[in-house]
């Protein structure tokens, strides 16, 4: 993972809708494909792998807000 520095809005707005795009593209294909299949199943377990991606970015947001 890269690391950056975000001091303004602007900056911060890019970085989510970049880091949107990558948790789309990692796991949306999945979930788009399982939903066409109709498999339930598949379905359930690519829409949790989504979730828990864009979980893992929203913590990710918090951890650099905090700082150390």
């Amino acid at each position: 993972m890269e690391t950056g520095e975000i001091s303004n809005r602007s900056d911060f707005a890019l970085w989510a809708i970049e880091r949107a795009r990558e948790i789309v593209t990692s796991e949306g294909a999945a979930f788009a494909m399982a939903a066409r299949d109709m498999d339930e199943e598949t379905l359930a377990k690519a829409a949790a792998a989504l979730g828990k991606a864009i979980s893992d970015g929203m913590l990710e947001v918090f951890d650099g807000l905090i700082g150390e």
